[in-house]
């Protein structure tokens, strides 16, 4: 049926339309507006530029033959930037033939001088693999002997040397550059004397404590494009960045960036609409489910056959829409295969043969996390539809590209959930539409990483005196390395000594770079998926589900050391959410400053986190139908944070009992650290929220165990002097905390707004936290705490 439905389905604006006129009538349920905003953006016209004069003709003929008559502005621009020599980003919409801008420069520059050499940076292997597909194709075309591959974890071994030896561009991810090129740099002696061009694409997502790491990695291949005498242009492209030149700069280590951001490609009609779940009940502020909405969303626009993709938070919540659709719509036989899931942990043949669905219209549904957020190739989608804000401006508008990538009318539309975050963006629709695009924001010469890759870079070549390498404190670096008995000091120069091979010990992703594979021994044993080491915990404890596309398994057993966890089939009406336990200890402060009657500070501290217990929620209900205690490996790191102190003489004065105090407290911190992700521009992911006691030196977050039926801890005496942590959820930190401190007045003021202005009596989502979870009095505690130290 699915070949059959992508065939007879007839995408019309007037379906498109009819579900928009739909969601207009239900816009108002209740008292509150459901629809809270509908913006229509009209089509724009292309602009065109000539083919340069200078052109290779053989390129310029298969150009033509694949219908391309003239270039746009845009790429025009990025051409003649990068034949004078100089460094650029290209920063314009999704689908507006960004490929174009980097491939034609390198490919005409080749073959007028067979002995350049170019290296393309993915921030994935799909990506990259999508990419080499476009290229092949040009490259068929114009006939020319120009050797091109793909080097990553995949290629066998037998094609490397062929490649190091014949590939004039090498197609890679920085994943690959750090470990197996950089340090091989003697096998690659023909591509680091002919460089030529260097290709980042996917600016945006190289930032936090990837782009950190990123930027390392170009410092290294700098030193060895030096050594062996070459000087690369850098060539770089995003869709959605506020500040592409100073990030590009940042991350290349070249000042001189030409920004390019003004788009000649055409775009079609779009609308983008932000719905919000009707309450249910006002006394709580229960919002009717997001996740149901979104599900219902989407098939309003699935069963007019318009192809639609959904964009889901996490893994857990893709796998469930996934199940819900397919009920929905593979109730019929042959209709099989018309809905599909996408997330990280799906295995590499499985992704592609999705991705050929979308493109070829088998796949009429598909749900994802933001794993095809970046711009692989799915085809012109229809529809997208984001459960939750996306965490930031840029993630949003990307998701949203996703849809009506070449022409005609398309729509997104953005359903939000009970967070403060969420629902700040439904009620404030403005606030959206104008506010920048985030600034991507890395920290290159945070010590954690720098020292990392100082030591790939000594193992790759020595350091000599006065070299630098980023920051000014590489001396320092090398004199601690030297103490480790890690390098050694001849003369002017550090030479490494040691025996380890340092870039297989560093991530640049998560603190372990080790995947939990799936092994399902239902029948015979066969892996069907791999986890992250940071995820595995809480997606593969024991007596865990584990969904895939619709398939629900029972975990049997988890081997942390053997990364593995074995599951079988099971059919089940209920999925698991794990329940993690956090602490925190603080080791220095940078800044400590009294403000009225609270104290800000930032400084260093120590985050141990552990999964402690899990909850077994009812599909379709949300019922809590069960829970579990759990005893799993900690995880630890260090890393920078913000902490609001409350004094003890400003508790003791409270008119409340002990208990409530600390609820009001746990309030407080729900809602601040949803509301430092809007101020600071950040994805919410990059954040962690804990509480501790001032004078105890640690900090717990105890949300969520009220449901696991554990002992209340006893009520906090008169010496209770709460703290609120909002901390970097990296090692290292990523430059975070020094920011939010900075605003804290902002941060109180804002929130004691939106506590104020939500409807409910005793607390919800949208404002402190559930009211389950933070007692009956915790609203009216946590906005008397903001009253006493604000003053």
């Amino acid at each position: 049926m699915g070949q059959q439905l992508a065939l007879s389905r007839e995408v019309s604006e007037s379906s498109m339309h009819s579900v928009l006129q739909a969601l207009e009538i239900q816009k108002t349920l209740g008292t509150e507006p459901v629809l809270t905003a509908l913006r229509r953006f009209p089509a724009q016209p292309a602009q065109y530029a000539d083919f340069p004069a200078d052109l290779d003709p053989r390129l310029l003929a298969v150009l033509q033959a694949r219908g391309l008559q003239r270039l746009y502005t845009h790429q025009r621009e990025a051409f003649d930037a990068a034949a004078a020599g100089r460094d650029a980003v290209v920063v314009t919409p999704t689908a507006s033939g960004k490929t174009l801008c980097y491939n034609l420069p390198v490919l005409d520059r080749i073959l007028k001088d067979g002995d350049t050499r170019a290296l393309y940076l993915f921030p994935t292997k799909a990506l990259a693999q999508d990419q080499l597909t476009e290229l092949h194709g040009v490259i068929e075309g114009i006939g020319a002997d120009i050797g091109t591959f793909t080097y990553d974890g995949d290629t066998p071994q037998d094609a490397r040397k062929a490649i190091r030896s014949r590939a004039h561009i090498v197609v890679t991810n920085p994943d690959m550059l750090h470990k197996g090129i950089l340090p091989h740099h003697t096998k690659w002696v023909k591509l680091f004397e002919n460089l030529k061009y260097v290709v980042v694409d996917e600016l945006h997502s190289h930032r936090g404590v990837y782009g950190s790491h990123v930027a390392n990695i170009f410092r290294r291949l700098a030193r060895l494009c030096e050594f062996y005498g070459s000087r690369p242009q850098f060539l770089c492209s995003s869709a959605t960045i506020g500040n592409p030149r100073a990030l590009a700069e940042t991350l290349t280590g070249r000042d001189s960036m030409t920004l390019i951001d003004e788009s000649g490609a055409p775009r079609g009609e779009r609308y983008f609409a932000i719905y919000n779940p009707p309450v249910v009940n006002r006394q709580l502020g229960i919002r009717r489910s997001a996740l149901g909405c979104a599900r219902d969303v989407a098939l309003s626009f699935l069963n007019k056959g318009l192809q639609t993709i959904v964009f889901a938070p996490s893994r857990l919540s893709t796998e469930i829409l996934v199940t819900y659709l397919k009920e929905a719509l593979e109730t019929r036989a042959g209709s099989e295969g018309v809905i599909r899931g996408y997330r990280g942990g799906y295995l590499p043949l499985q992704r592609r043969e999705i991705e050929r669905g979308l493109r070829d219209g088998s796949v009429l549904g598909v749900v994802s996390t933001n794993a095809l957020e970046l711009g692989i190739d799915i085809g012109s989608l229809d529809v997208s539809v984001m459960l939750g804000y996306p965490g930031s401006v840029a993630s949003t508008w990307q998701q949203a590209g996703r849809a009506g990538r070449r022409s005609g009318t398309s729509v997104a539309v953005l359903v939000a959930n009970s967070t403060p975050l969420n629902q700040f963006m439904a009620k404030n629709p403005d606030y959206f539409f104008d506010a920048p695009i985030e600034e991507g924001r890395i920290n290159p010469d945070n010590l954690h990483i720098l020292v990392n890759h100082v030591k790939c870079a000594a193992f790759e070549l020595p350091f000599t005196e006065g070299e630098r390498f980023g920051g000014e404190n590489l001396e320092e670096v090398l004199k601690f390395l030297e103490e480790e008995r890690l390098v050694h000091r001849a003369q002017d120069r550090w030479h490494w000594t040691s025996e380890s091979y340092p870039a297989d010990a560093v991530s640049l992703r998560s603190v372990s770079s080790d995947n939990f594979l799936v092994q399902d021994i239902t029948r015979e044993p066969r892996i069907i998926a791999e986890v992250d080491f940071d995820s595995a915990p809480s997606t593969l404890h024991e007596k865990a589900v584990y969904i895939l596309e619709g398939r629900t398994f029972f975990v049997e057993k988890y081997d942390h050391a053997e990364r593995r966890a074995h599951v079988r089939e099971a059919e089940v009406d209920y999925y698991t959410d794990a329940i993690t336990y956090t602490k925190v200890k603080i080791l220095d402060r940078f800044e400590d400053e009294r403000v009225r009657s609270a104290q800000r500070t930032h400084g260093e501290v120590h985050v141990a986190s552990q999964v402690v217990g899990f909850k077994k929620i009812k599909f379709h209900t949300n019922e809590n139908v069960g829970s579990g205690e759990l005893t799993m490996p900690e995880n630890e790191m260090h890393t920078t944070a913000y902490w609001l102190t409350i004094p003890r003489e400003v508790m003791r004065v409270l008119p409340f009992a002990g208990d409530e105090r600390r609820d009001g407290v746990v309030a407080l911190s729900y809602t601040l650290g949803q509301m430092a992700a809007l101020f600071l521009l950040c994805d919410r992911h990059d954040l962690g929220v804990a509480l501790g006691d001032n004078g105890q030196g640690e900090a717990r977050i105890e949300r969520g165990l009220r449901r696991l039926n554990t002992p209340p801890a006893p009520a906090p005496g008169d010496d209770y002097e709460p703290q609120i942590f909002i901390y970097d959820a990296y090692p290292g930190g990523i430059g975070l905390s020094e920011p939010l401190y900075r605003l804290h007045d902002r941060l109180l003021a804002e929130s004691h707004g939106l506590i104020v202005k939500c409807p409910c009596r005793d607390g919800c989502p949208s404002c402190v936290g559930p009211a389950g979870e933070v007692g009956g009095r915790g609203k009216e505690v946590a906005l008397a705490l903001l009253d006493a130290i604000r003053g």
